[in-house]
């Protein structure tokens, strides 16, 4: 949760600091992060089927298959990244373009998107040794390095997008020259780590075919999720525009107030449980399993909760910290009183989704998610907010029903999916544990 809070910080300071230069600028970079959310949801899914094997290869203490996986997973991560760097310096404007940007937005957003892009492979890296490590219950080291990376990222974003004391004013382009820097360390400090032994993880020389067929298999759909999750915001967006770049702009803080104030709980119960699980079946426990996964779902609803309820109550004061456009406030403060309704329901759906990813069932959060944006916070949003004119509350209601069936899908997984009897077996072929 720690490590979350400044990194969120840190896209909270890019935010805050565009909102400076304007209401497009701010549009420009949240157009942007929709692409760069592609390597992100890539990184997040090598992970999450890193941190599954890790876990519960640390449960039944079968190192050398843990370090194989945590390796084989890194490669894979900086061999997907490459493709982005190339993207970034082709196709960036014209990626901003075709969501209907106007061409001073279009081109703020494509020269920053060719800089956080040429560090994708390290952000895959980053990512996915983040994970592997959290997986054996090393939570602390990622912690250390992401908290000095993010703080660098912050102080650079400062520095080079606002031009203070001795360093340049590039704005929107110093904003993503401090990201880009910042993946970059995190990913080379987290090699060094694992590579000279400071943490429990190491690197093994790849060679068994099952460890990488069943990291692809419980990856595969967890980056189609975030894959999906990143298409379903392009019409989503495009929706928003239709009702004017302020309200996109409003959306884009609003989300930003959200995830700033209750993102780093949610992903650190998610990573939680997504340990807890998977070392508790990993020791052959999946009775402990599950009530390891509905505890922290309970302390998250309970505390996510509460923060949601403050959100709600004193949104128009948060979003003041972001601009100062009043046609962007208004906005702005009712999406972040949706979201803070939400909270409840997306607190738990992240922790449950946490959960099965430790008993290696990735599938399942794919079909909430997947399910739920394209019905609801696309399509729902679309036929009440444009086709029957009610505007901008519609998409308010869509985002609160999208997160309330989410929940209602991964609950109903937990409750009476297989993922137990799967993971064992999953364990049995690798063999991490012996045969029943």
């Amino acid at each position: 949760m720690a490590e979350q809070v400044l990194r969120t910080l840190m896209r909270t300071t890019d935010i805050v600091v565009t909102g400076l230069f304007s209401p497009a600028a701010v549009a420009a970079i949240g157009l942007a992060d929709l692409y760069a959310r592609l390597p992100l949801r890539i990184g997040l899914g090598l992970g999450g089927g890193a941190i599954a094997l890790s876990s519960q290869d640390t449960g039944s203490d079968a190192t050398a298959n843990r370090d194989e996986a945590v390796t084989q997973a890194i490669l894979v991560g900086a061999l997907s990244g490459i493709p982005f760097v190339l993207f970034g310096f082709l196709a960036g404007e014209t990626a901003i373009s075709i969501l209907g940007a106007p061409s001073n937005v279009a081109e703020m957003g494509g020269t920053y998107l060719a800089v956080i892009f040429a560090t994708a492979p390290a952000r895959h890296v980053a990512l996915v040794g983040a994970r592997s490590l959290q997986g054996t219950g090393d939570t602390r080291t990622p912690m250390y390095v992401n908290v000095v990376s993010n703080l660098l990222n912050i102080g650079g974003t400062v520095a080079l997008g606002l031009g203070v004391g001795p360093f340049p004013r590039w704005e929107i382009v110093g904003v993503g020259v401090a990201t880009a820097f910042g993946n970059l360390f995190t990913a080379v400090a987290l090699v060094a780590a694992i590579r000279w032994g400071l943490t429990e993880a190491s690197f093994a020389r790849p060679s068994d075919l099952t460890i990488a067929r069943q990291l692809l298999t419980v990856s595969a759909p967890r980056i189609a999720e975030g894959l999906v999750a990143t298409v379903a915001e392009f019409p989503f967006n495009s929706i928003l525009l239709a009702f004017g770049t302020d309200v996109n702009a409003a959306y884009q803080i609003g989300r930003r107030m959200y995830q700033q104030v209750t993102g780093p709980l949610s992903r650190g119960y998610s990573v939680a449980s997504s340990v807890v699980v998977g070392q508790a079946l990993g020791e052959g426990d999946p009775d402990r399993a599950r009530f390891e996964g509905w505890a922290t779902g309970a302390l998250a609803l309970l505390t996510v909760g509460a923060i949601g309820v403050v959100l709600f109550f004193g949104a128009d004061w948060f979003v003041e910290f972001f601009t100062d456009d009043a046609a962007t406030l208004d906005y702005a403060a009712d999406f972040a009183r949706v979201y803070g309704l939400s909270a409840p329901f997306l607190a738990l759906f992240v922790v449950l989704s946490g959960s099965l990813q430790g008993g290696s069932d990735t599938t399942t959060p794919f079909v909430a998610r997947t399910t739920g944006m394209f019905g609801l916070l696309v399509g729902f949003s679309w036929v009440v907010g444009v086709h029957l004119d009610y505007g901008v509350v519609g998409v308010y209601a869509g985002i609160f029903l999208y997160y309330v069936w989410a929940l209602a899908v991964v609950a109903a997984g937990f409750r009476w999916g297989g993922w137990a009897d799967r993971a064992a077996k999953m364990m049995e072929e690798r063999g991490s544990v012996e045969e029943a």
